[in-house]
């Protein structure tokens, strides 16, 4: 076989039997020891031949190959081809699959590597910059603490109202209700949470809450209380 590499070509001993195995077509689990020893040894005969620096462990798998090519060799009597024997190249088979796996795993991570470099990343930052402040509620104020202090000031005004025997067709609708906020706060700027509800009827505080909620979120209207059960204020943006 004629050999026209140099020992720099492979990472090890082992890369360069593999690399005989693989050229010679043989098969890895029947390797054909007394064919690829002579090959293996006739690469270290022209590399050394080329004065090229053999590492001793390139010489190690060599007495290694001779010593598994003789154990085949010897004449095997009846007990022993009757007994299961250990094949000799079992070892050396076993760290060929070994070795291979690891090198498809590092054509692998090889590959990934390579498809790292197009992409890039880039150092944590402050994003509060491109975060869209909610204007919906202000300071300590919830849509909860809304909905609470609206309750309580619908049963107080319920409790102290008279009773109320007309019948109304007018219909409250919640933009009718934006307008009258606008203009209130358009002459008074700054107004209590409960001022916007002079009429004490289901149909207009729904109407009026509603409204009021639809301001805060289209940013019409700022909604704060400096603590807990201070005045809610309500103020035109």
């Amino acid at each position: 076989m004629e050999i026209d590499f140099k020992i720099n070509d492979f990472e090890g001993p082992l890369d360069l039997l593999l690399h005989l195995i693989k050229e010679s077509k043989m098969d890895i689990m029947n390797i054909e020891i007394e064919e690829i020893t002579k090959q293996y040894m006739a690469f270290l005969d022209q590399t050394e031949k080329m004065n090229l620096e053999i590492s001793s462990e390139y010489l190690v798998l060599a007495s290694e190959l001779i010593e598994i090519k003789s154990r085949m060799l010897l004449p095997r009597n009846q007990m022993e081809e009757d007994s299961e024997e250990e094949d000799p190249r079992e070892d050396l088979i076993q760290r060929l699959l070994e070795y291979q796996a690891y090198k498809d795993i590092t054509k692998v991570l090889q590959e990934k590597e390579l498809l790292r470099r197009d992409i890039y990343t880039k150092t944590p930052e402050n994003i509060h910059q491109y975060v869209e402040e909610d204007h919906t509620i202000h300071a300590d104020v919830t849509l909860d603490d809304l909905v609470k202090a609206l309750q309580n000031y619908y049963q107080r005004k319920e409790d102290n109202k008279p009773l109320n025997t007309k019948v109304t067709v007018n219909e409250i609708s919640v933009s009718s209700r934006r307008h009258d906020i606008k203009k209130l706060l358009k002459s008074k700027k700054r107004v209590s949470f409960f001022e916007l509800f002079p009429v004490v009827s289901k149909e207009y505080i729904v109407a009026t809450f509603l409204a009021i909620l639809e301001m805060a979120k289209n940013r019409e209207i700022k909604i704060t209380q400096e603590s807990n059960f201070e005045d809610i204020i309500c103020e035109a943006v």
